[in-house]
């Protein structure tokens, strides 16, 4: 058997569950999973790696209608990961009839193999789940029509076989013992913002960015400092609380799951900054780590 190797590129809306079933594949815990649209900001890699192939996984940001240059630049990683697309993967949740109509033109322009991964479907009963896969297959003939429940992982495997009967002939694009194209910073800073959308309402959690100003590791302990930019002073007193109690509960929250994913001894120290519509600064968004 030759080895295959190739981008599983995962597309789809806000909140259908794209990040749970990359982070089911790989097998780690790498996007944040939250109940909120808009988790995901930047393209994550998740690699899966065996003796006979190598995928890799990436989740990117969910298709909206941009509001903010955050917003465009989040858009312009969906566009640069179509390009490179091997697979493309596109996630819908039990009851969505379509997807997007511009990845499926480029896909079917560019001879891109579609896989529609109908995610969620416990919540339908059989005879539903069973009519909407027909629609699929009906509407996009030349696709892949999988039924799926990242939560539950129920038809997985199936799924997984699918994705490496479809992989190119090539060599692995990274060593066997990579999981992911990110440092433990970006993720560590993904588990505090994941956190600060559970704990907080409204557009405050949309508002902020999250980013570790100092990972310094000792022998028994892990010292990480990381700074809360929000976007206007009010959010900045949500953030906080009355006398600096909704900030403790956060960092709580947050160092317990960091020291989980580095099993390791944290100690966590988090700051809050004003950074003036950070979500509209073109320099701010760059400072931040996107493309613009």
């Amino acid at each position: 058997m030759k080895f295959k190797s190739g981008f599983v590129n995962i597309f789809g809306k806000p909140n259908v569950g794209k990040s749970t079933l990359m982070n089911a594949l790989v097998g780690e815990r790498l996007s944040a999973i939250t109940n909120k649209a808009q988790t995901t900001r930047h393209r994550i890699k998740g690699i899966y790696s065996t003796k006979d192939y190598q995928i890799v996984f990436s989740d990117t940001p969910g298709i909206l209608n941009p509001h903010y240059k955050l917003h465009e630049s989040m858009m312009s990683e969906l566009t640069q990961a179509l390009e490179d697309a091997d697979i493309i993967l596109y996630i819908l949740e039990f009851g969505e009839k379509s997807i997007d109509e511009k990845i499926h033109s480029l896909a079917v322009e560019n001879s891109i193999p579609v896989i529609i991964a109908l995610n969620k479907i416990d919540n339908g009963k059989q005879e539903e789940v069973l009519a909407s896969i027909e629609n699929l297959k009906n509407k996009y003939p030349e696709a892949e029509i999988i039924p799926v429940s990242a939560l539950h992982r129920f038809n997985l495997e199936s799924l997984l076989n699918l994705i490496v009967e479809l992989l190119p002939v090539h060599p692995a694009y990274y060593p066997e013992d990579e999981l992911t194209d990110r440092n433990y910073r970006f993720f560590i800073s993904e588990i505090i913002r994941e956190k600060i959308l559970e704990l907080y309402q409204k557009e405050v959690p949309y508002s902020v960015e999250v980013v570790v100003d100092s990972f310094k590791e000792e022998e028994t302990i892990t010292k990480i400092a990381a700074w809360i930019f929000v976007a206007r002073e009010t959010q900045k007193m949500i953030i906080i609380g009355k006398g600096g109690a909704a900030i403790k509960q956060l960092g709580t929250r947050a160092r317990i799951e960091i020291e989980e994913f580095l099993n390791k001894k944290v100690f966590l120290e988090l700051s809050v900054k004003v950074e003036k519509d950070w979500r509209d600064n073109e320099q701010s968004l760059r400072r931040f780590g996107y493309q613009y």
